[in-house]
């Protein structure tokens, strides 16, 4: 049981995590192409349907911790260090998506296209410079919420101080 619970955990952080994290490291520049082309709905689409995939993956990720905590208790080791840092990481990233990351997103969006992509690219942002560098801002917080996934990641292929073996 443990193996299949393991596999689907990671299959699970590789279909939803992976697009998460390219979509929304995506994000930024697409929202800036969309600023310099005012005029093309394509930008302003793409700058759309990132955020979908980042909201449609963001929520299938909720079920890889589910099945993480799954396998840590099928292995024993809800308690080692590795995993509870994974876990403390796993959080912070999960917050950092849902309580910044895609709300940025979504007022990004209403900024260059308002109802969400489906009018004129840059039709509603009153200020581009303004916008650009809230942009900025957005693509170093996706960096943190890249980095955390990196992290929790490595710990969970590292396992340090483990003694179930490597």
């Amino acid at each position: 049981m443990t193996t299949f619970l393991l596999s689907v955990h990671v299959l699970v952080a590789i279909i939803a995590i992976g697009p998460v994290t390219v979509a929304a490291s995506m994000y930024a520049p697409a929202v800036r192409a969309a600023l310099r082309d005012p005029g093309d709905v394509r930008t302003a689409g793409v700058v759309g349907t990132l955020h979908r995939i980042c909201n449609v993956y963001a929520a299938i990720g909720i079920t890889v911790p589910i099945f993480g905590f799954a396998t840590a208790a099928s292995m024993d080791v809800l308690g080692d260090p590795w995993l509870v840092t994974s876990i403390i990481l796993t959080g912070l990233a999960a917050v950092l998506l849902a309580a910044v990351v895609l709300p940025w997103q979504r007022q990004l969006l209403e900024e260059i296209a308002p109802g969400g992509a489906t009018g004129p690219a840059g039709a509603g942002h009153a200020n581009p410079a303004a916008v650009t560098a809230r942009t900025k801002r957005l693509a170093m917080t996706t960096g943190m919420f890249s980095l955390l996934w990196a992290v929790v990641t490595v710990l969970m292929i590292a396992r340090p101080g483990s003694t179930t073996g490597v």
